[in-house]
């Protein structure tokens, strides 16, 4: 039996904290584990330290420990063998395999580069390849070049797709739904990205890795109400995915756990770059705080706000969804909900491998913890991020 090596030399030096996040103890416990085994400080077969070893090496508590590990199993990466520990799952399988990427909004959010970039950095996927596939410029084409993507990827008979449901145009539910279609006749399984193409209660028959957006939804919305915001609106595009109906659901419990009883219309959909739509709201509403579907919607109403004299967060409060890459560089940084995209496309892909391997297997939702960012758009004292339980 192979001999553990020693800890330091298995996990390499454990991160420094950071000054401006605080990190919970599972994710600093998880992110590090995986950071080994991807840079292959921890190779397929080496068996990891006990859980009560890690505890004491990260200051955990062993449940904590063993929720970190278990998220790893849950990704392929390690198997837990009774009475011989936990290891590295060794590469078993056959390679070459090419993968379909079917993201129609790859150019026009930035949620989606992130996470195919983790799926390809995943160690599982490296012997396979990604086929990335046409993205439109525009809502208006997106779903014609999808479906043109598909039927490519049928000819070339990938082993799999991982497909992004289209939103933001009226044709996009028939267009899910062909698409799926396609894809179900020419027997390539497909994992699905963020969302369902079927709106709420129906549930497609494929597995979906995203994150909780109805959990989402609430802690955006406790965060504002806990900072005395009671007059509360969610803004919407028109068309949204059924991520946005989740995230409302969360707006609603959260306004409802908390004692607020709305007298004004809660939810709006519409432009956010509709002056004529914003101001309507703004006098209907009056609102004190709002909570936006994405940052790209934040991002909008923001600059509208700012055009017609309101400040930021002075008159209003804004928080968004997603955390990307120009959140921070707004006129006022806004605060929002983190997405871990690298860990979204490294657990896809351990699903979509799983799924090949195990075609029997109960159909799954995946979701990949949230946690808030606090900045200046939410008014809130500027001090570490505040994060999410889950």
């Amino acid at each position: 039996m192979k001999k553990p090596r020693r800890l330091a030399s298995k996990l390499g030096p454990l991160p420094q904290s950071d000054s401006g996040a605080q990190q919970s103890k599972h994710r600093r416990v998880f992110d590090h584990l995986l950071a080994s085994i991807q840079s292959g400080g921890l190779k397929p077969g080496d068996r990891l330290p006990s859980e009560a070893e890690l505890g004491k090496l990260f200051d955990a508590s062993r449940i904590t420990v063993a929720k970190a590990v278990h998220d790893l199993q849950r990704m392929g990466l390690v198997t837990r063998r009774p009475g011989a520990g936990t290891h590295v799952l060794a590469e078993d399988r056959p390679s070459g395999r090419t993968f379909g990427l079917l993201i129609p909004e790859l150019g026009l959010t930035e949620i989606f580069e992130p996470i195919c970039h983790g799926m390809m950095r995943t160690r599982s996927a490296r012997p396979d390849a990604l086929l990335w596939g046409n993205s439109s410029l525009s809502v208006q084409d997106s779903a014609k070049a999808a479906e043109q993507t598909v039927q490519s990827f049928i000819s070339q008979r990938v082993a799999g797709v991982f497909f992004a449901p289209l939103e933001l145009t009226s044709e996009k539910d028939a267009a899910n739904r062909r698409i799926a279609r396609a894809l179900d006749r020419a027997q390539i399984p497909f994992v699905l990205l963020d969302r369902c193409y079927m709106p709420y209660p129906e549930r497609s028959p494929h597995d979906l890795v995203g994150v909780d957006n109805r959990c989402a939804g609430y802690i955006a919305t406790t965060h504002l109400v806990d900072l005395g915001t009671r007059r509360l609106v969610f803004f919407a595009e028109e068309f949204a995915a059924n991520t946005v109906e989740a995230r409302i659901t969360g707006f609603y419990e959260a306004l409802r756990v908390r004692g607020v009883k709305p007298d004004w219309e809660p939810v709006w959909r519409g432009s956010p770059q509709d002056e004529a739509f914003v101001r309507r709201m703004i006098d209907a509403a009056r609102p004190e705080g709002v909570v936006c579907a994405n940052d790209l919607t934040a991002a909008r109403l923001m600059q509208m706000l700012i055009g017609i004299g309101l400040r930021i967060p002075e008159d209003i409060r804004i928080v968004g969804m997603d955390d990307v890459r120009y959140a921070s560089l707004l006129p006022v940084s806004l605060t929002t909900i983190h997405q871990d995209c690298g860990g979204i496309g490294a657990v896809a892909m351990a699903t979509m491998l799983q799924r090949l391997e195990q075609p029997e297997l109960p159909i799954r939702d995946v979701l990949v913890p949230v946690r808030l960012v606090v900045r200046r758009s939410c008014g809130a004292p500027l001090q570490k991020e505040k994060h999410s339980a889950n």
